[in-house]
């Protein structure tokens, strides 16, 4: 019986030394949250009405914290609130308003990302180009923000 104590004990002992003495915690798996199509689409227009607003500071509110946003007009990556902003309020000055013209939305957990082409016409010029996007976007236990944006000119427009 003496013997069976000591066994056991060694065991504890021997657990706790390979766990550095700390006893495991399990941490919580994040609670999945998956997205319809319908609602992944409706962040665009979430996007669009943002920039009909004239507000950069709106648009970047749809932008996650640690979001890149790699635009359409500028060679220079944004990845502070500030750089998305100062992107925005020059973008912006032109009126544009977007239209998606194809589209793939895949869907995760936490996660989604909406894809294709779309154009923009600006309002204040008439001028309209078009272009591929893509929006990645991270649920954020409250709502949907983007963590990253690509868009690019079409390489055949003008």
């Amino acid at each position: 019986m003496r013997l069976m104590g000591i066994v056991v004990v060694s065991a504890v002992l021997a657990g706790c030394a390979a766990d550095g003495g700390r006893q495991a915690q399990s941490v919580p798996e994040p609670e999945c949250h998956y997205p319809t199509e319908p609602e992944i689409a409706a962040l665009f227009e979430r996007w669009n009405q943002s920039l009909l607003s004239g507000d950069p500071a709106l648009v970047v509110a749809n932008y996650a914290e640690d979001s890149i946003l790699l635009p359409t007009v500028s060679n220079l990556p944004r990845l502070t609130p500030a750089e998305k902003e100062d992107y925005f309020a020059h973008f912006l000055e032109d009126r544009p308003s977007g239209r998606i013209d194809l589209r793939q939305i895949e869907l995760g957990c936490n996660s989604a990302v909406d894809a294709g082409l779309y154009t923009f016409t600006f309002a204040r010029t008439g001028a309209s180009v078009s272009g591929r996007y893509s929006y990645s976007y991270r649920w954020d236990g409250g709502q949907w923000l983007i963590s990253s944006h690509h868009s690019s000119k079409m390489p055949e427009s003008h």
